[in-house]
């Protein structure tokens, strides 16, 4: 019933064509690496309250060693993090490749390259669930704010240390600015596919925004259809949609022109925003705010008053 849905029935077993097949167990890759990342992205509980004390009695080396021995793990994680943003670019330029050639139209591309849609929206899924996990978790940028001063320290105090090697000044710099993010996954895949649409100009532009906006449109009407909506295994599957539907808006108002909130939009904005609405607030406020605040044409005259109201906070 759902191209990319999740689990038997659901279009979760759709199997790769030839074709497809190298694309897939690349992208397959990256995806069997996502559970691991977001695994550890929610078991980050951070070094709070060492840092709090080391900061607290600076004189004390026993306290400087004890929250450094604490960060320094924390921050292996974070590089690791970091660089499978790079990786998921890559999956998803591969997907993107495969899932907007002019062999044939954006529903008939989702039908026929099912298991290629399927890991797209895995992606999506990822991308929103990993965002949602960081935003609310501010050790993440303490832990690396004090990480990187301590650096700057020990090489004022011309300290030697083998975490240079690890993350050297540069790479730093790269991290902090992907953790200065609200969503940085999802500026990641913004990025990539404006990347991906400037890259291949011969690719008309329609072919990517509607592959973008179908996907948007069949997650709407599998979550507002009742008898669509009764066959979801789970509340799981439900918030996969939601994030999915959430995030094609959010790569579409990036790559179109005019954004997914003008009215000639492809996307049914008032629709999807419905939809969210509709839902237990507490399991959407992460997706309100991830178009509240990260896309790019939400604030534009051209949006109507109605759904700025749409999307006010509470």
């Amino acid at each position: 019933i759902l191209p990319f849905g999740r689990g038997s029935g659901e279009g979760g077993d759709a199997q790769p064509t030839e074709a497809e097949r190298q694309v897939w167990e690349k992208v397959n890759e990256v995806l069997r690496e996502a559970v691991h990342v977001l695994e550890d992205l929610q078991s980050y509980s951070g070094a709070g309250e060492a840092i709090r004390q080391a900061i607290q009695h600076p004189n004390e080396d026993r306290m400087q060693e004890k929250a450094w021995s604490a960060v320094r793990p924390l921050v292996f994680k974070l590089k690791k993090f970091y660089e499978f943003s790079l990786k998921l670019e890559g999956a998803l330029h591969g997907l993107l490749r495969f899932l907007t050639s002019t062999r044939c139209s954006p529903t008939q591309h989702l039908e026929q390259e099912q298991a290629l849609a399927r890991q797209f929206a895995e992606i999506l899924h990822f991308t929103l669930r990993f965002d949602e996990l960081k935003m609310t978790n501010p050790a993440i940028q303490n832990d690396f704010s004090y990480y990187r001063r301590t650096l700057s320290r020990m090489r004022i105090n011309k300290v030697s240390s083998e975490e240079e090697s690890e993350v050297n000044n540069e790479l730093a710099n790269r991290m902090s600015l992907f953790y200065a993010n609200a969503t940085p996954m999802l500026k990641t895949l913004s990025d990539a596919t404006t990347k991906f649409v400037s890259e291949n100009a011969d690719l008309p532009l329609e072919n990517t925004t509607d592959c973008l906006s179908t996907m948007a449109s069949v997650c709407k009407v599998m979550l507002e259809t009742p008898e669509y909506r009764k066959r979801f295994a789970s509340e799981d599957t439900v918030l996969f949609c939601l994030r999915v539907m959430v995030g094609v808006i959010i790569l579409y108002d990036y790559v179109h022109p005019a954004g997914a909130f003008i009215k000639s939009s492809k996307i049914d904005m008032k629709g999807c925003i419905k939809v969210l609405r509709e839902q237990q607030p507490n399991s959407v406020e992460g997706l309100l705010n991830a178009l509240r605040y990260t896309t790019k044409h939400l604030n534009d005259e051209t949006t109507s008053k109605q759904i700025k109201s749409m999307l006010q906070a509470n």
